[in-house]
């Protein structure tokens, strides 16, 4: 297939590259010529706009940072709808469900099918290929596209034909992510601060009933190697953590310990930490206990 990508950031430059591995030609559109530059050596091609993307490809993968951009980027006379050849809009962006049911709407306006593909991973995940991929919308539509998420990640998972279901699962997925965090933050300083070294509490964690994503993924990979760099920073964190609550609470859902990681993580917002890693979570709460 003839393939757009626009975005090729953190997260974008991997999958786009799966793509290039899977003998797709890719077309890419981003405003970082750094971030292209490893695709286009791979002989992927350019496309000066959203539109020259959408005139040159049926098919575009978007993914952007947040969702002030990716409108900008589909609307207007340089936007993906002015293009004439697209067909299929392929999001991998987490923005919640009342936003993707807009741009559902106004694609569907100009002949354009949405399908929405969140993923879950990192980009760890995104480099191996081994990223969580939640799908929705037409679903004669979804089993056409589907060896293209398969290029991407082994667990695919399917839900309904409104595109805003694959919204609803990442936000859950991701509000969970979020509150293990900043627990697990929490917990490790204690335990730093009563003398058990880092090391050996995750080896009881990990085999124990505190496990999570933090203490078996973030942790070792991220803080305890000092590295702290999972790829997602703590302000795109913050977005995904805003709409999963509003989410919660338009469907009923109190949304209390949520709501509890949330001003954790405003607080280092306003603080300005909001570009660091979503890792120096760890690293903030610790500090603030003198550790």
């Amino acid at each position: 297939m003839r393939i757009g990508f626009l975005g090729v950031g953190k997260m974008g430059q991997p999958m786009a590259g799966r793509l290039l591995d899977g003998g797709h030609e890719l077309w890419l559109c981003d405003v970082s010529e750094e971030a292209m530059r490893p695709l286009l050596d791979r002989q992927a091609r350019r496309a000066g706009s959203p539109k020259e993307l959408a005139e040159a490809c049926d098919t575009i993968v978007v993914s952007l940072p947040s969702l002030k951009v990716f409108r900008q980027t589909l609307e207007g006379l340089d936007g993906l709808l002015a293009g004439k050849s697209l067909r299929t809009l392929i999001n991998t962006c987490t923005v919640g469900a009342p936003f993707i049911s807009d741009v559902a709407q106004a694609c569907a306006a100009r002949g354009v099918t949405v399908i929405d593909a969140p993923i879950s991973g990192g980009v760890a995940g995104a480099q191996a290929g081994t990223l969580a991929v939640m799908v929705s919308g037409n679903a004669a539509k979804v089993t056409e596209l589907m060896p293209l998420f398969r290029l991407w990640g082994p667990t695919i998972v399917t839900s309904g034909e409104h595109p805003g279901a694959a919204q609803i699962m990442k936000l859950t997925n991701n509000i969970l992510c979020a509150v293990a965090l900043v627990a697990t933050s929490e917990a490790m300083t204690m335990a730093t601060r009563g003398g058990i070294p880092a090391e050996a509490m995750l080896q009881i964690l990990n085999n124990g009933t505190g496990r999570n994503f933090a203490t078996l993924n973030l942790f070792p990979d991220t803080v305890i190697s000092g590295t702290y760099q999972f790829g997602a920073t703590i302000e795109i964190l913050m977005k995904d953590v805003d709409l999963a609550i509003e989410q919660g609470e338009e469907l009923g859902v109190p949304m209390w310990v949520c709501q509890a990681a949330r001003l954790v993580l405003k607080h280092m917002v306003f603080e300005g930490h909001a570009q660091q890693d979503m890792s120096h979570v760890a690293r903030l709460i610790a500090e603030g206990s003198n550790i």
